[in-house]
């Protein structure tokens, strides 16, 4: 794996006088890096609530989230090939609207989703860790991310090697569920599985599903954060982009399909680890399975915090935030300060909040930032007219933002009446 990326990390002084990142990242490793973003806690966590709202159905609510998430997934694609730097989000809004409050307002969205998803990770992976040993969770959560921290500080061909390394486990994981899987599984089910009744309680269930899986697909937009560590970002970004929404989505039918055909889906509903009772079930070992999912939670909260790094270093070069945010330490060609900021905002949160407001927040601002990024491409394409490379129809983006918005009344809703 290490032949994919280029040498260790170097500064570039050139006109500016500025120190930079290193462009050392080719498009596999940063598919790597996005399918450690994208496949990971979620589903290891999801696929039972799926399930319980969907039944045998849960493989089409899944496809469904796959849908709603790539269409906002083609945005970030023809945004990022558009305006390859680091703070993506936040420079997506301050060239269509020049404003330089909603562009801090966006920029430190992005940052709290990554601290917050990360400190969400960050306890439940306490928690789990707790059922393996006896350790008490503070301890837990201090030792995780102050360790992560230390690996990120390292460089960036570091980090992004042993969180690429972090996703073959976890995709190791997800495939060991399906071999076992399909020695148990029902497959006479199959058919069913895929032609769902025209019954309005069966698509209300698929649907609200599909709400819950569309979480599982988040992550894809981290990848824009490492673009100025990508060679060629304009062709590369795009791809990276949807080559790992399309490998999630390949991943999560086969998986939750092979879930629900070995386990009852009420069942599933009902557990708290739903992929160690399925890999149980079907004659693995749940001790095995407990630690695949263990290291995947390490994966989240390491991705987490390589991006929060970049957006705040992008923000500094951007003049959103102060400036030393924006310079990066020679030796190690990373940006120092905004990685220790990292580590001690995500760690005073994970210590400060239980797991359900986190997430809470996370999905909210979320789909929030999502909304901005499709309206900031309609306007970028109304005014700067087609790009020299990745595109998308006009209309993709404006249907983008009218499914980011209604998702966002969904889960305000849905938080008002937890």
């Amino acid at each position: 794996m290490c032949h994919l990326i280029c040498d260790h990390a170097r500064v570039n002084t050139e006109t500016t006088g500025r120190t930079e990142l290193t462009r050392e990242l080719s498009l596999s490793m940063l598919i790597l890096y996005g399918l450690g973003t994208t496949i990971g806690a979620g589903i290891y966590a999801l696929t039972g609530e799926v399930a319980g709202a969907a039944g045998l159905h849960a493989p089409i609510s899944f496809l469904v989230a796959a849908l709603l998430a790539g269409i906002t997934g083609l945005a970030f694609a023809e945004l990022a090939g558009r305006l390859p730097r680091a703070a993506g989000e936040a420079v997506f809004v301050d060239h269509a609207f020049g404003r330089k409050t909603l562009t801090r307002i966006i920029g430190l969205s992005v940052v709290l989703v990554g601290l917050i998803a990360g400190a969400a990770i960050t306890t439940a992976f306490a928690g789990y860790l707790g059922e393996l040993f006896q350790v008490p969770d503070a301890l837990a959560m201090i030792g995780l991310i102050v360790s992560l921290g230390v690996v990120s500080a390292t460089g960036a061909r570091s980090s992004v090697l042993v969180a690429a390394l972090f996703t073959v486990v976890e995709v190791i994981g997800l495939s060991l569920i399906v071999v076992y899987g399909v020695g148990s599984a029902d497959f006479g089910l199959v058919g069913t599985m895929f032609t769902p009744d025209l019954d309005a309680g069966v698509w209300f269930g698929i649907l609200g599903g599909a709400f819950v899986a569309f979480f599982a697909f988040l992550g894809f937009e981290d990848i824009d954060a490492m673009a100025e560590e990508t060679r060629d970002p304009t062709r590369v970004l795009p791809k990276a982009i949807l080559g790992t929404l399309a490998i999630s989505t390949v991943f999560y039918v086969v998986v939750v399909g092979v879930a629900v055909l070995v386990v009852d889906p009420s069942v599933l509903g009902r557990s708290d680890a739903p992929l160690v009772l399925v890999f149980d079930t079907a004659g693995g070992s749940a001790d095995l399975m407990a630690a695949l999912g263990t290291l995947a939670m390490i994966n989240g909260v390491l991705v987490q915090l390589i991006m929060v790094s970049r957006v705040l270093y992008g923000m500094g070069r951007l003049g959103s935030l102060p400036g030393f945010l924006g310079v990066v330490e020679p030796r190690t060609g990373i940006p120092m300060t905004s990685t220790l900021i990292a580590v001690a905002s995500m760690l005073a949160l994970a210590l400060a909040f239980d797991l359900g407001v986190l997430a809470r927040l996370t999905s909210l601002l979320t789909i929030g930032v999502f909304t901005a990024v499709n309206v900031s491409l309609v306007r970028i394409k109304d005014r700067d007219g087609p790009p020299t490379g990745f595109q998308i129809p006009r209309w993709t983006p404006i249907l983008g933002a009218a499914v980011s918005a209604l998702l966002l009344l969904g889960e305000l809703l849905r938080q008002i009446t937890v």
